[in-house]
């Protein structure tokens, strides 16, 4: 029996790899701690009925469920982090009445991968900004997002900006229902241009022909005239295009900025603006967002709110590397004499390894050792 295969779509990280995720983990947290970001630490494992809101179908087939033991309740495992955020923020830190803003780093869980190439274990890694609906509060957290992956070494970022309130705003002037609704936005999500022509083909004038010009209203900054002059005259379109030229102005210069208003490709939380960062070489976006205002209002406080995350496993083989330490040996037959000093040394930073068999510097990955001396003990060159 080969019991050592993992399940489809889940790995191991290894020793250098390890050094490599740890070390760029730590440097983003660090960067979002300069912002003014607090680390949060939610559970891995909640009531399923916090993990998800009514009617979030995708991030529902994206969680794993089970019964708890103790209460009978339906657990699931979380598939991703910014709802439980958004619970933190709306219960547990009730009492701001400012902005706060959260990070989080940690692995979430999905029943199915995200593509091919993808983990069912992404390490995410996000910060989210709440009790602020301005423009500058957008800005903010792309800036984040793009220098943290610059950080990291991804070169060449291009950022796409969408609105899912252009495609509400249509939805609901056409009267569609909810199913229907939903239809189309998977369809636009996924790009399939045939099956928004499809879904679109009962719809009157001039919603059909809204629907059918999202999928090719995506390009450079004139792409959003072009939107004013095809989609119909509605406040919720309006209000949307015009927030998008004012974020695309500001972000100048910090990315190749493009827009698709068709991007829908957020979770169904998400409630205005997103956002996505690509880079050569990657056939997905290496980070997403959005605005998911009032997303906590089912924890008792609804609040603005937008942020991003990505999946640091995504960038494993562009991070930084990361060399361990050498370090110092000490053989067996010295202990525990020398338990005193070994002490003080890993105290000090040293990484000290006793050896048991005998082996080489090399083997050990050591390049000093504890040896006694008159005085004591002596790290000397390993020989």
């Amino acid at each position: 029996m080969r019991n050592w295969l993992l399940p489809e779509h889940i790995a191991d990280i290894l020793p250098a790899t390890a050094r490599q995720v740890e070390s760029a983990k730590s440097a983003m947290l660090d960067l979002f701690r300069c912002a003014g970001y607090e680390l949060v630490s939610p559970p891995l494992i909640e009531y399923v009925d916090s993990l998800l809101s009514e009617g979030d179908d995708a991030l529902d087939l994206k969680t794993f469920k089970l019964v708890d033991q103790l209460s009978g309740r339906q657990l699931g495992l979380r598939a991703d982090i910014t709802p439980q955020v958004a619970r933190i923020d709306a219960h547990l830190l009730s009492g701001r009445r400012g902005v706060t803003r959260l990070c989080y780093a940690g692995s979430v869980v999905h029943a199915l991968p995200a593509g091919l190439m993808s983990s069912r274990e992404p390490l995410q890694v996000g910060a989210e900004l709440y009790g602020y609906a301005g423009i500058e509060a957008d800005e903010e957290i792309i800036a984040l997002m793009l220098e943290a992956l610059t950080q990291v070494g991804v070169q060449g970022l291009r950022l796409d900006l969408g609105h899912v309130g252009i495609f509400r705003a249509i939805a609901a002037a056409a009267g569609l229902s909810h199913a229907a609704t939903r239809e189309l936005f998977l369809a636009l999500q996924g790009k399939d241009v045939g099956a928004v022509h499809d879904l679109a083909a009962t719809l009157a004038e001039p919603y059909r022909g809204a629907m059918i010009a999202l999928t090719e209203l995506y390009g450079p900054v004139d792409v959003l005239e072009r939107a004013r002059a095809v989609l119909p005259a509605l406040p919720g379109i309006d209000a949307a295009l015009n927030q998008l030229a004012a974020l695309g102005e500001a972000l100048k210069g910090q990315a190749e900025v493009g827009f698709d208003l068709a991007e829908l490709r957020g979770d169904d939380y998400h409630t205005g603006l997103v956002f996505a960062a690509y880079a050569p070489g990657w056939s997905e976006a290496l980070a997403r967002g959005g605005r998911y205002d009032n997303v906590g209002e089912r924890f008792g406080r609804a609040r603005p709110a937008t942020g991003f995350s990505l999946d640091l496993r995504d960038l494993i083989r562009i991070l930084p590397e990361r060399d361990s330490v050498r370090g110092i040996r000490v053989a067996a037959q010295h202990l525990p004499q020398a338990a005193e000093e070994i002490a003080r040394l890993r105290a000090a930073g040293e990484v000290v390894l006793i050896d048991y068999l005998g082996e080489s510097a090399e083997a050990l990955y050591c390049d000093r050792e504890l040896l006694p001396a008159d005085s004591g003990w002596q790290v000397v060159a390993f020989h």
